[in-house]
């Protein structure tokens, strides 16, 4: 187990332990098979992901608002999705609209086991484009000649500088 992982973890537990909710292993299973809780689940990590996916299009299509020209929307779609890792307003409601039942225990577990899988639907996506912004950040920052210029900005000053005519000759 990665030390992210544990931190994760770690920090469900004690969000279990502060809430004071009690989960049982049939209430788990539950969370699966039973209508409610799945509807839960999936309004939660899909429905999250989706709203504030779609709502941050809108506004940067429709307003003013515009995305960062050094973003894709691919790097905006992680944001949404790590949303799903709050819970503490699901599991209030959760306990309002279901008091001291059993399907309110089911509820309790779907909205627990929430965060851990919007983690785990945000980490890959977040790694992949972190991955792509490292490499852009390395290929901008690399200066193989050791003259303090990176040499991204050099090809492209010699090339403004030094433009080979259409025919491939030189003067």
């Amino acid at each position: 187990m990665t030390a992210a992982a544990l931190g994760a973890f770690l920090v469900l537990l004690f969000a279990l332990f502060a809430a004071g909710v009690s989960i049982s292993v049939s209430d788990l299973g539950a969370v699966f098979t039973s209508p409610e809780p799945l509807g839960v689940v999936v309004g939660l990590v899909v429905g999250k992901t989706l709203g504030i996916f779609a709502g941050t299009y809108l506004a940067a299509r429709f307003t003013r608002a515009q995305l960062n020209p050094d973003l894709a929307w691919a790097d905006v779609l992680g944001l949404p999705a790590l949303a799903g890792i709050g819970f503490t307003v699901a599991l209030l409601i959760g306990e309002l609209a279901f008091p001291e039942t059993a399907l309110g225990e089911q509820v309790k577990a779907a909205v627990l086991i929430v965060p851990l899988a919007a983690a785990l639907l945000a980490a890959p996506i977040l790694r992949l484009r972190n991955r792509l912004h490292r490499r852009l950040y390395e290929e901008e920052n690399t200066g193989a000649d050791a003259d303090g210029i990176p040499d991204i900005y050099q090809h492209t000053a010699r090339a403004a500088a030094d433009p080979v005519p259409q025919d491939g000759a030189r003067d």
